[in-house]
Formats: C-alpha cells, sequence, structure tokens
C-alpha cells in the first residue's frame, strides 16, 4: 500500500514541491520514497513495501521509458496477467503487481480496467502522447483526488498533499455544509474544499492538452438468479469467498485479521485460521457495558488464534479526534472513525497487512435498514391518500409509538431512504446554520442511482443507494484513511469484483427476511462458526458516547467548541448550546447531531 501525488505544469522547483506533498503524507508510505520529474509533469510515491519488497520501486517505467506509472492498491490477479502478458510478448523486470499496469495499458489500454481484480487508484503518464490516465477501483476502495487549478492537473491519495502545492488555493467549499448536516460525510464527488474532487469509484479519467475526462468503466448492478437453488447458492458462495480471502492474503510480509463480534470479521478469521497461525485484533472500552471485545477474544480463542485488544476511555477517545480529523481528510461525523483509529494504531504495531469484514452488509443485504419494507409492506396496501391523511395526523401529535411508522409507511423509499445516514432534515438543519446555503435536498444525490434502479424492489434499492453511497462515503472513506495514518494495509476481501458477480444474482428472499438480514452469508459462515456468531443480528457498533458527554468534563469541551469563534461564523450557537442541554438533562436525545458539528468545527480548526 502507498500514497501517490503528482501534477502538471511547467513550475519552478518542481522537483522540491513533489517532495513536499510526498512528505506530507509519509504515513502512508515510510518504507521509501521516489519521484518522476519531467518537463511537463512531476509523479511521487510513498511506499509501504508489501509485494516485491526490493523490485517494486515505484514511479516505475516501462522497457523505453514512455510509460511511467504511480499506484497505491493490491491487484489480486498480477500472476495470471503477468503470465497472459508474458505470452503476448511483454517482458518484466520485477515481481511486483505495479509492473503489470504498465504492460497491461500497453497491451490494452483503457481497456486494462476490465482485466484488472482488486484495490487500486493508479495514474499513469504517458510522455508520447502527453497524457495522462488514471482510475480507481470498481467500488471506491482506495480514494484518488483531484483538482484542477490555472489549467493545470493536480492528483494525489491524500487531499492534505495539496496544502504543500505553492499553485493550490484552499478555500472552504461552504455551500456544502448543509449537506454535511445530512449525511455525516460531503455525498457525491466533491469535498469540504472547493475545487478538490473525488474520483468516483468505476471511473478513470484522461488528461490531455488541459482537457479533462471522466469514463465510467464499471457499474455494480443487481441480476438475480430466481432459479438457482438456496443451497446451490450457499455452495456457490462459500467457494467464491474462500478463494476471494486466500487472494487477499498474497503478500510478502506477514497479515492479520480484524475481529469483532460480528459474523464478518468472524468469518474472515476462521478461514485463515484453518491454515495458518494468524494474530487478531479487536476494540473495546472500559465500560463493561458497551464492551464487546470479550466476545471477540472468546472467538479467537475457538479458533486457537492470538488476539489483541485495544481498551479505550473517553480521555483515550477525545484526544484522537483531532488526529483523526486531520487524517481523514474529510469531515466525518460517524463515531465509529475514531475508535477505528485505536483499533489500527494497536495493529499498526505489529503489522503492514490486515484483512477486515467491509463490505458484507452492503453485498449481501445486512443492514437491519434493508428489513423495513417488510414491515410495511402490508400497511402500504391501503391506498396512498389515506396513509398520507394518517401520516400528516400523526406529523402534529406528540411522539406515540408508532408515529414513525405512519409517517415512513406513507413514503415511497426513494422519499425516505437516503442512506445509513440522515441525521439533520431539510428544513431542520437550516434552523442551526448561520447562513443561508443553496442547499440540495438529500435526493439531489440519490435520484441518480435510484434512476439506475427503477426495477429493483425495494430492498435492492437501499441496497444498490447504500453501495454507491454510505459504504464509499463513510465506510470505506474511514477504513482507508485510519488504516494508513498508522501506514497500515486493510484489505476488505468481500469488496471482490468475483464476489459482487456472484451477489448481484442472488434474489431477495435469500438476503432478507423478516426475521433476520444476510441470510445466505449467514448459512455459510454456520459452516464454520457457531450459530450464537453466524446468526447474531447486525447491530450499530456499541459505544458510549452518549454518556461520556454527559459528564461535566466532555460535556464542557463541546460547549466550548459550540460557543468557539468558529461555532459563531456557520452555526447559531444558542441552538447548538440547547441541543447539547437537552442531550445531558436526557430530555432528547441528540448525540449524532452533536457529533457532527462537533467532528466539523474540530476538523475546520485543523485545516483553516
Amino acid at each position: 500500500m502507498c500514497g501517490i501525488v503528482g501534477f502538471t505544469g511547467k513550475y519552478v522547483n518542481r522537483r522540491a514541491i513533489v517532495k513536499k506533498m510526498q512528505d506530507r503524507i509519509i504515513h502512508r508510505g515510510p518504507d521509501g520514497q521516489n519521484s518522476y520529474v519531467d518537463e511537463e509533469v512531476a509523479l511521487g510515491h510513498v511506499r509501504l513495501s508489501i509485494i516485491d519488497i526490493q523490485g517494486g520501486i515505484q514511479p516505475m517505467q516501462n522497457e523505453d521509458d514512455r510509460l511511467t506509472v504511480v499506484f497505491n492498491g493490491e491487484i489480486y490477479n498480477y500472476r495470471e496477467l503477468q503470465m497472459e502478458l508474458i505470452a503476448m510478448g511483454h517482458h518484466f523486470r520485477s515481481c511486483s503487481d505495479t509492473e503489470v499496469l504498465l504492460h497491461g495499458y500497453e497491451a490494452w489500454g483503457t481497456e486494462l480496467m476490465d482485466h484488472l481484480r482488486g484495490m487500486f487508484a493508479f495514474v499513469i503518464w504517458d510522455r508520447k502522447q502527453r497524457k495522462l490516465f488514471g482510475a480507481r477501483d470498481f467500488f471506491g476502495i482506495k480514494p484518488l483526488y483531484y483538482t484542477l487549478m490555472g489549467g493545470e492537473l493536480m492528483f494525489a491519495s491524500e487531499i492534505k498533499a495539496f496544502l504543500d502545492h505553492p499553485y493550490f488555493k484552499k478555500e472552504l467549499n461552504e455551500e456544502r455544509l448543509a449537506d454535511y448536516m445530512t449525511f455525516g460525510c460531503v455525498p457525491g464527488t466533491e469535498t469540504m474544499f472547493k475545487n478538490v474532487f473525488k474520483l468516483a469509484p468505476g471511473h478513470y479519467f484522461e488528461f490531455e492538452n488541459g482537457v479533462m475526462t471522466i469514463t465510467q468503466y464499471y457499474q455494480a448492478a443487481f441480476h438475480p438468479d430466481r432459479e438457482k437453488s438456496f443451497e446451490a447458492f450457499r455452495d456457490e458462495l462459500e467457494t467464491v469467498i474462500g478463494e476471494s480471502i486466500r487472494a487477499h492474503e498474497v503478500a510478502d510480509v506477514e497479515v492479520g485479521c480484524f475481529l469483532s463480534s460480528g459474523v464478518d470479521s468472524s468469518y474472515v478469521a476462521s478461514q485463515l485460521a484453518s491454515h495458518q497461525q494468524i494474530n487478531t485484533y479487536s476494540v473495546g472500552f472500559a465500560d463493561a457495558r458497551y464492551d464487546e471485545s470479550t466476545d471477540a477474544a472468546k472467538l479467537a480463542e475457538d479458533l486457537n488464534v492470538t488476539n489483541y485488544r485495544a481498551i479505550i476511555d473517553a480521555d483515550d477517545y477525545f484526544a484522537s479526534l483531532p488526529k483523526a480529523q486531520y487524517y481523514l481528510d474529510e469531515p466525518l461525523g460517524n463515531p465509529s472513525a475514531n475508535s477505528l483509529w485505536h483499533l489500527c494504531q494497536l495493529a499498526g504495531e505489529d503489522l503492514k497487512v490486515v484483512l477486515s469484514g467491509e463490505g458484507a452488509d452492503e453485498m449481501f443485504g445486512g443492514y437491519c435498514v434493508y428489513q423495513e419494507p417488510l414491515a410495511l409492506e402490508k400497511y402500504q396496501r391501503l391506498p396512498l391518500f389515506l396513509r398520507k391523511r394518517f401520516a400528516n395526523t400523526a406529523k402534529k401529535l406528540p411522539d406515540f409509538k408508532g408515529k414513525n411508522f405512519l409517517i415512513r409507511g406513507s413514503q415511497t423509499v426513494e422519499e425516505r431512504y437516503i442512506g445509513n445516514s440522515n441525521v439533520y432534515k431539510m428544513g431542520e438543519r437550516e434552523q442551526y446554520l448561520k447562513k443561508h446555503y443553496e442547499a440540495r435536498t438529500p435526493q439531489y444525490y440519490t435520484r441518480p442511482f435510484y434512476e439506475k434502479a427503477i426495477n429493483y424492489d425495494n430492498i435492492t434499492k437501499m441496497q444498490f443507494l447504500d453501495i454507491h453511497g454510505w459504504m464509499v462515503q463513510e465506510i470505506l472513506l474511514k477504513a482507508d484513511k485510519m488504516s494508513m495514518a498508522h501506514s497500515l494495509e486493510l484489505r476488505v476481501p468481500y469488496l471482490d469484483r468475483k464476489i459482487f458477480d456472484l451477489a448481484c444474482t442472488i434474489p431477495t428472499r435469500y438476503r432478507v427476511s423478516k426475521e433476520n438480514t444476510k441470510l445466505l452469508f449467514r448459512a455459510v459462515a454456520g459452516k464454520n462458526l457457531d450459530q450464537k456468531t453466524a446468526r447474531r443480528r447486525k447491530k450499530a457498533f456499541p459505544l458510549p458516547l452518549g454518556e461520556w458527554i454527559r459528564q461535566d468534563k466532555y460535556y464542557g469541551m463541546i460547549r466550548g467548541a459550540f460557543t468557539s469563534a468558529t461555532a459563531e461564523r456557520f452555526f447559531e450557537t444558542d441552538q447548538l448550546v440547547e441541543l447539547l442541554d437537552n442531550h445531558r438533562r436526557g430530555k432528547r436525545l441528540c448525540l449524532s447531531k452533536i457529533w457532527i458539528v462537533y467532528s466539523f468545527i474540530v476538523w475546520y480548526e485543523k485545516f483553516f
């Protein structure tokens, strides 16, 4: 795993500029850094040595030095591609997966993307055509940011690298603050830095003669096979997941595994432990009521693997927040990011590579909210006008059991579901914002995906949206940034192209029922894990944060932020303090709303 930077333009001291950009993200690759500079481009690379430790140095060039590549990620089928390219007459000088990209681009051009299996963000400079070609993997596991300033292109694995380019103009993308308050992140391809963008998953770009062209090369889509039996699916899924895990084990260094009490990471650990001794890593809390790491330790004992635990308290958690927000680059209001920070810190003391369970919920239908269409099914047989009338009446009444059911039951899935995070609602966020922004509705971001999913059932629509939204914007963002902050490569074997080729054919009834979620995957896991672990329902990451911020110390810390000059600039501070006080008194549970604003303030003060 590595970090990449680069830019075009005939600036003075380009080698010094690219060196400063590399130094800014040296945590992504402390094992070495190199650069390539010619009359038109500068490319930089920082390396975390994992495959072909001696021969995989980047930037790497082909035989005639026409092509130069910088690459972050892993190509899991690189050995098969290498043999295929050798048969076509290509000559390799290393055993690294990086060189496959060079020869693959020589052989197939932009169709290279159809041949790859892995997680990646890379950029190739074609000196003859004077063109940059860059790509991001199918699901957005690895990040790639870019900006166009003065007609020139800058790109990097992390936004903070741009801060060291003398012609980068650092500005807050303030118009997106309202969107952030709803989603807890910056949705879409924009970031909270003005004119800085994320290359979307499954896309590549070509930059030539000052013109940027972006093309989608992959679209995750569902087409269920309703003829195949549950048992046939189960056996096939077991085979393809096992093969993916073996592919993700390939490394010239030790590989470990994260382990929670959930079925996803537990199954990965069980597969690794079936043929080797591994180290596993878990995170928990000093408050035993929220600590699931003891369950993980018990599972590790059953699997006969070593387990290390990071047990954190409130002081640990709050101390890590400024560091986490800095390394995230983009403000993120998900409280689990800080827990992941400590988990990665623990694993990074021993290893360079860990496997984790991200992506299984989106792939196989694991979130409990996916059961909502089944719960609403009978009610939604009533005429729409009647359901609307019930909902309008319910909105005017004080809270009562079933109120949310009546309101949501009057809406289509496109209206009610914008993803796993929906914190400040439209109309509500304006109550807390100082300025009036030309705010976009949540549907501005979700509509393009729902339009592509128009023929899917409601559960599949929700799953499709989360694969393209929540998973990319929150789950994979924090997975990459928190791990790389500690020079740790985090691999996600469930987010594999071959797994999705099968997962997208699983009928909805094999994914979700009223009783449970991720049905087919749990059946696979149940062949290797105890039934309690295999059937354990999906739970939000347990965290005592809501209780912590009622304590004087942390209440005072957040209240200070909510009345600071930064808060005064963006927010109605009296409203924020009232929100915090209501939570403290137990009048209203406002944790998500509090944490999203507090995280933004901490992030803003780190960068601005």
